[in-house]
């Protein structure tokens, strides 16, 4: 006696949704990638043959005028240091960006990075690679 099931089960995969679901995740992440900008202000970075990228906790910007921000709120010189350690605050190791435009002589570069450094912050200086 045989007993043989009438409803065979056919094992194939169909990919087509697959491939539906691969193109919409491309699609998403090419959209939202053109929204991602390391900073809101426009500053003209020297060039450098070492630059690696570094997770930004703090950003001071310093630009041509010889303005300050820091995370994109303008600061005062003297208003620096207090600004930093509110933005630092709780970040064991923190670490502070320092975005200087071409044109900024190097003394207001090294006053704001001796400021980050007494707060004992790790300071590193933004760069566009050549």
């Amino acid at each position: 006696m045989s007993l043989r099931s009438k409803n065979k089960i056919e094992a194939s995969f169909s990919m087509s949704s697959m491939t539906d679901i691969v193109f919409l995740l491309l699609i998403f992440f090419m959209l939202t990638s053109n929204f991602v900008s390391p900073s809101g202000l426009k500053v003209n970075l020297p060039s450098s043959k070492g630059t690696s990228m570094v997770v930004q906790k703090v950003t001071v910007t310093l630009t041509k005028d010889n303005l300050y921000y820091v995370n994109n709120q303008r600061v005062q010189f003297n208003e620096i240091e207090a600004s930093l350690r509110q933005a630092l605050q709780g970040a064991e190791g923190g670490s502070v960006v320092l975005r200087v435009d071409a044109g900024v002589a190097s003394e207001y570069l090294i006053q704001v990075a001796g400021i980050a450094a007494s707060l004992k912050a790790n300071v590193s200086v933004a760069a566009v690679p050549q």
